[in-house]
């Protein structure tokens, strides 16, 4: 991936989840020189298994063959409702990375603690792997899951997207807009 590239974009999906029923998702087109060219939204049910549908009803909505990658807040959402990372790039092509901002033990025992019984969730989550560290330029971890492209790769597109703080702006954006949006469908 040629990441210098000023016309790079990422789709960034980020959540707003209030304990409704319903998760709002936010899908913002990001050209890498910060310009948004695309904003797409879907909804998701809380404590659901639907979250990974409503990605790709994002990605569908916007019918873009010109994303270079996803950036998800997040790959456990809307009250443990998983992503499958992998099945987003099995069937988008579109090269995934998640991106969390927290040291973590993991969300196992939670998942066990609010879901008893559902092996389903469980194996869902550990099929997410690990999360790996990246620094950014200044000093700020995020940790980073990828599906398509190598941690090196996924790190550097991290940066190239991050203005300032450590939330990729596209996923700042997106973030924003599902907050908006939510709050307007109450």
């Amino acid at each position: 991936m040629h990441i210098p590239k000023k016309g790079l974009r990422a789709l960034g999906i980020a959540e707003s989840y209030a304990g409704r029923e319903h998760s709002t998702l936010a899908g913002i087109v990001m050209r890498k020189d910060r310009i948004i060219d695309g904003v797409a939204f879907s909804r998701v049910t809380v404590g659901g298994m639907n979250a990974t549908d409503g990605i790709l009803a994002i990605v569908n909505a916007l019918d873009r063959r010109d994303i270079n990658v996803i950036l998800l807040s997040g790959c456990v959402i809307a009250f443990f409702n998983i992503i499958n990372p992998a099945l987003i790039f099995d069937q988008t092509t579109f090269p995934v990375i998640c991106v969390t901002y927290e040291v973590s033990a993991g969300l196992e025992g939670d998942i066990r603690h609010h879901f008893p019984g559902d092996t389903a969730r469980l194996d869902a989550y550990r099929r997410l792997g690990t999360r790996i560290p990246h620094i950014l330029p200044d000093g700020q971890t995020v940790y980073l899951r990828s599906w398509g492209l190598d941690p090196a790769d996924a790190g550097r597109l991290c940066t190239a997207f991050t203005c300032e703080g450590k939330i990729p702006d596209p996923l700042r954006v997106a973030r924003l807009a599902a907050r908006a949006a939510h709050s307007f469908v109450m």
